[in-house]
């Protein structure tokens, strides 16, 4: 497969689930800062901002106003809802003759909302409902009519680190609440129902956290992801070696999800923060060594906040 293509579909994976999962954060922490007014709004505002790596902090007082301009409606903001789609079509764009006519019209009219005012014009928690719709409808469009080649393990990949880094996200703003807003995060996840399921109905901060990090057939968990984004490396490999890994980025990706399975979860959840920082930073490794390996002439592209 030409490397052009591959870039594009390995991005289109990650930018349309960046655009779902910063919408999923969003919901959670607008709704939080809504109903518990104890909670410090310049605070709660600035420590989001900072975990989704907004660099420059601001000096005036930050409410959910310029959280929801920065992460949702801004296109210049680099870490915006908004961005991430337009990325998302121009990377389609790029890969256009490889798309199906579905799939390229699900992206594109998903984008055209933008510069049409039609985005702008949304409101929670309505904007998070319509991004979670276009993702699915995009995602569901690929799974159904797109043959399983290298193009379908690009985009699988792209979908499964970018899910795997942002589910850290979604778990470091929570540990971080006050109160610490499990229920609220495991509904952001789409998890809280298999969750109850899983736990027999008991609700526990330790059990949410186990279940988005660990649980390995729930397909937003960190493990799972992490174990599906291995499984397209090696399917991308035609021929793996007898011993250890040449894939670079198969290793580290295998080597963070190992330390997540085999370490006592009391370990884990000590410095959860720091512990997720590890995480992204491991999926942003991984990126570049995806790039290295199969993107000749190619700058991996960055996510943003990456210590």
């Amino acid at each position: 497969m030409l490397s052009r293509i591959a870039e594009s579909m390995f991005w289109i994976g990650r930018y349309v689930e960046r655009a779902e999962d910063t919408a999923r954060i969003l919901d959670v922490q607008t709704q939080l800062l809504l109903e518990d007014n104890s909670l410090d709004e310049d605070a709660t505002c600035r420590g989001l901002l900072s975990i989704m790596g907004v660099e420059d902090e601001p000096t005036s007082a930050v409410g959910v106003t310029l959280v929801l301009d920065q992460l949702a409606y801004s296109p210049s903001s680099p870490v915006s809802i908004a961005s991430a789609l337009a990325a998302a079509r121009e990377s389609a764009r790029r890969a256009r003759e490889t798309l199906s006519v579905p799939m390229w019209e699900a992206i594109n009219t998903t984008y055209r909302a933008i510069p049409s005012g039609q985005f702008h014009a949304l409101r929670p928690p309505g904007i998070f409902q319509w991004v979670r719709e276009r993702a699915a409808l995009i995602n569901g469009t690929a799974d159904a009519t797109m043959t399983r080649d290298e193009g379908w393990h690009f985009l699988m990949l792209g979908r499964c680190v970018e899910r795997a880094d942002m589910t850290s996200r979604l778990i470091a703003t929570a540990s971080l609440s006050h109160g610490a807003p499990w229920a609220s995060t495991l509904r952001a996840c789409g998890a809280y129902e298999a969750f109850l399921r899983t736990y027999r109905g008991m609700e526990t901060d330790r059990g949410a956290a186990e279940f988005l990090l660990l649980d390995r057939l729930f397909p937003r968990s960190v493990v799972f992801s992490l174990n599906r984004a291995e499984q397209c490396l090696d399917n991308l490999e035609s021929a793996g070696p007898r011993a250890g890994f040449q894939n670079e980025a198969q290793r580290l990706l295998g080597r963070m999800r190992a330390e997540l399975e085999y370490r006592s979860l009391s370990d884990v959840l000590h410095d959860l923060p720091t512990e997720m920082e590890r995480l992204q930073r491991a999926c942003a490794l991984a990126t570049e060594a995806v790039t290295r390996r199969y993107f000749a002439g190619a700058e991996a592209l960055t996510w943003q906040g990456v210590v």
